[in-house]
């Protein structure tokens, strides 16, 4: 039997060519205009073939594969965004995948691909009243089936399917929290079978499939189980390891680390109306906005029944925000720490300086610190232990599954000519897509090549892409229906 292939559209951080290549699938081509999501499957995939805009590209002209996946853009489409639905300018791109998954098919005599995979968030359900689920699911079964005409119920349901005879569509909303990673990030995904009846046998028949992923904390999704022999890496879950730092274990919890030894304060933090909720147990949406301002990261706080924390905002009138305490990391997502967002945020405690040039020190059984000028504005507080600091990249990353590895060694020092081309036509194409003004010169690319890591290109990378755990889910049991059914 030939290998199974997979291309993807709205590439992103990769986690669908991760996914693939874990379970032996080859990732052969993928399609993205962001730089910095498209330097970092470069590094990881060296084979992977880029195909840029997807607006440019014909699917009869590029290699067929079994499996087309694509999240894509869903702004317009989240409850968190304007609502513009399928019509809006970014999340209208769904049609373009549509087109080029028709184009293969037309090329290939209706051969490939075999299986499609649509992820987006849950707001598809409600958005434009529900009509744009419909129209989801309508132009998906006009592949196999023009004249189809699919109804609308008054509300979708977070699971379903269409059997039709030749082929068949199921759609399951998937939690993060319970495959193994101490996030709250609910996505829809969607299969789509044209060989057969399989979309169904794949989402739902998990007694069938060594696949199960075992849940971050009490809560159960029928979806959780024990775990099987198919993969470990749907068991990552973050670990203290002492200081600032959050390591990868395989080991079951479903608690943040943030100092060694002692169970974190995970909190939700809406720094807009200084509202927060918890303690949470589960970490709420990380955002592809994180880092950029309004101070509404999740964060994290240590004996919070001990020391009062302090947060203060960067850019509101607020100067103190209250925290609770939680185990597992709200959602990655869009909002992150834009302050005109609402949604809440992600930060970490970390141990206070003990240095004299900081006032704020670790806190000393009667003794006061250092009494300063500056008092004034802020004056220390004895028990003030501990201090907040936002999510890292790293972590972000550990908390949609990823390995540590993923970012790292980006740098290319000497590139060549045709690296240069390369990029070259990347940023030409980011440019227009976003109606900027200044083109990057050959310099100004060397230059980003040598260090193209920031906190902001790597948050939104991660706010928009996807759980591995939850792809590894739906890629086993494709894997297992295609190699049965040949």
């Amino acid at each position: 039997m030939s290998q199974l292939t997979v291309g993807s559209l709205f590439s992103g951080s990769g986690g669908f060519e991760l996914g693939a290549m874990i379970l032996g699938i080859k990732a052969v081509w993928a399609s993205e205009v962001e730089p910095f999501p498209i330097l970092v499957t470069k590094k990881n995939f060296p084979n992977l073939v880029h195909l840029g805009d997807i607006n440019n590209i014909n699917g009869g002209n590029i290699n067929p594969v079994d499996i087309i996946t694509f999240g894509s853009p869903c702004q317009d489409l989240s409850i968190a965004g304007q609502r513009d639905g399928l019509s809006g300018s970014k999340s209208n791109l769904f049609y373009e995948a549509i087109r080029v998954i028709k184009e293969m098919r037309e090329n290939t005599n209706e051969k490939y691909p075999r299986i499609i995979i649509w992820e987006n968030v849950c707001g598809a359900f409600s958005s434009s009243k529900g009509e744009d689920f419909r129209q989801v699911l309508e132009q998906i079964s006009k592949i196999k089936c023009e004249n189809i005409s699919i109804p609308k119920p008054s509300k979708w349901k977070n699971a379903g399917c269409i059997m039709g005879g030749t082929f068949s569509i199921a759609w399951r909303v998937l939690d993060a929290q319970y495959f193994g990673v101490p996030q709250r990030r609910k996505r829809i995904f969607l299969v789509a079978d044209f060989t057969g009846e399989g979309a169904r046998e794949i989402l739902f028949n998990e007694e069938s499939l060594p696949r199960y992923f075992e849940s971050c904390s009490d809560k159960k999704q029928e979806v959780t189980g024990v775990i099987g022999e198919c993969t470990e890496i749907s068991k990552y879950c973050l670990m203290d390891q002492g200081g600032e730092r959050l390591d990868v274990t395989l080991n079951k919890t479903g608690t943040l680390r943030a100092q060694s030894n002692h169970p974190p304060l995970v909190f939700e933090n809406h720094s807009q109306d200084s509202r927060f909720k918890g303690p949470l147990d589960i970490t709420p949406t990380l955002s592809s906005n994180l880092g950029t301002g309004g101070n509404n990261q999740p964060f994290v706080v240590e004996n919070i029944a001990n020391y009062d924390v302090r947060f203060t905002s960067l850019n509101t009138k607020n100067s103190r925000y209250k925290v609770y305490e939680t185990a597992t990391s709200r959602t990655l997502d869009t909002g992150g720490n834009n302050p005109n967002a609402n949604q809440g945020g992600v930060a970490i405690v970390s141990i206070y300086s003990t240095s004299k040039n900081y006032h704020h020190t670790k806190a000393i059984k009667d003794q006061v610190s250092t009494l300063v000028a500056s008092d004034y504005k802020d004056p220390p507080i004895i028990n003030d232990k501990y201090s907040v600091r936002r999510i890292t990249p790293l972590e972000c990353s550990r908390l949609q599954g990823f390995p540590d590895y993923w970012c790292e060694r980006l740098e290319l020092l000497n590139p060549t000519d045709e690296d240069l081309r390369f990029w070259r036509e990347v940023f030409e194409t980011n440019r227009k897509i976003k109606n900027g003004k200044k083109q990057k010169t050959d310099n100004n690319i060397r230059t980003w090549l040598k260090n193209p890591y920031s906190d902001a290109a790597q948050y939104k990378m991660w706010g928009n892409g996807v759980a591995l755990p939850c792809v590894l889910y739906i890629f086993s049991g494709v894997k297992k229906y295609l190699e049965h059914s040949e």
